[in-house]
């Protein structure tokens, strides 16, 4: 029998905690990324909110450029710790569904519900009651894509974002991949775009049907995971893992970061789901390390111990973003970092949870 996974996704998260918290924002233009007056125009949007989307801009975007396109939307300074805490309150929400959780970045988690739902018509309900907990409860709208594998369900839940529910069956995955745009393949960026669309690859179909040989000689071993990518062929393993020792996260990028804010943009992301493992688990940490892959596969950890214990997101994001500026200028393929020499904190709790 195939799996049923869930992928909940939260729609524009970081601006609708900010819309939540101050409800004169809606219906109007919201940025959250760098000040573009005192900030002097640096650094990236980290995400908008769909009216400023009407406008062109997007995540990643030179926060400049966002305001050059709407000088009249509201430019937020991003609020990691408010963000982390209501995504800790979503999380614990999603592990009452089912045991099999995995929480994958502060604003997405996949759920297997086959035990609980036993076929993908209760799948839905249960989707649908997800959906109506976290707006009660949070005030928010997420996105859920429900399928036999994260792939699948992942593509699913950002096809119609935002607030929506698309359930693909089994049988259903091809007719539903193959008409996509081959932008719409988790992993394929703006680069790999182009390079398939210069070998005339312009569908998710067109990728499904393609010569293993021939894709591998361009991309390497890259080549035959995006076939078997668009052919709907997926991990249905989900389960959430814990170090006892360390904390870790890492990302790896199927296109390489060249750009140091974009970088320091994901460490920022990684900082703060680290903050909502310690809290978990009830942990301080004194020692924050790095770990960098190069486009060519040279692999280097840089590490900085403090001279104290700490349960602070600022602090693990401002000791990483210290530690990787050796590579700036230098073409990523993976950042991780790494949280040790861990304390458990004896049933103390954190401020965060008074809030």
């Amino acid at each position: 029998m195939p799996r049923i996974i869930l992928h909940i996704d939260m729609d524009a998260f970081f601006v609708s905690c900010e819309e939540k918290r101050s409800p004169s924002l809606k219906g109007k233009p919201a940025v959250v990324g760098a000040d573009p007056k005192e900030g002097r125009g640096r650094g990236v949007v980290s995400t908008c909110n769909y009216e400023a989307r009407k406008f062109g801009i997007h995540s990643g975007m030179p926060i400049s450029k966002a305001y050059s396109l709407c000088p009249k939307a509201t430019f937020l300074i991003p609020d990691f710790h408010y963000y982390s805490k209501i995504s800790k309150n979503i999380m614990k929400i999603l592990r009452n569904y089912s045991e099999r959780f995995q929480q994958v970045s502060i604003d997405e988690a996949f759920l297997d519900i086959t035990e609980k739902a036993g076929d993908f018509e209760k799948a839905k309900l249960i989707g649908f009651e997800i959906k109506q907990e976290i707006f009660e409860k949070e005030n928010l709208t997420c996105s859920i894509g429900i399928s036999v594998n994260k792939l699948v369900a992942k593509i699913a839940s950002d096809l119609y974002k935002p607030c929506s529910l698309i359930v693909v069956k089994e049988y259903e995955i091809s007719p539903f991949l193959q008409p996509l745009p081959i932008r719409k393949l988790y992993g394929v960026g703006p680069k790999t775009e182009q390079k398939l669309k210069a070998l005339g690859i312009e569908t998710i179909g067109n990728l499904a049907q393609s010569s293993k040989e021939k894709l591998m000689s361009h991309f390497g071993v890259y080549g035959l995971y995006m076939i078997l990518s668009a052919q709907g062929q997926g991990s249905d393993f989900v389960a959430e893992i814990y170090g006892r020792d360390s904390i870790s996260r890492e990302r790896t990028f199927f296109e390489d970061i060249e750009d140091f804010n974009k970088l320091e943009r994901e460490i920022e992301k990684i900082g703060t789901f680290l903050y909502q493992d310690l809290n978990d688990g009830g942990y301080s940490y004194k020692t924050v390390s790095i770990k960098v892959r190069l486009h060519d596969f040279r692999t280097y950890t840089r590490a900085r111990t403090l001279g104290y214990e700490s349960t602070q997101d600022r602090e693990i994001i401002h000791t990483a973003k210290l530690l990787v500026r050796e590579f700036e200028g230098k073409k990523v393929r993976l950042i991780g970092v790494r949280l040790s020499n861990l304390k458990g904190r004896k049933g103390q709790r954190s401020i965060v949870e008074f809030c």
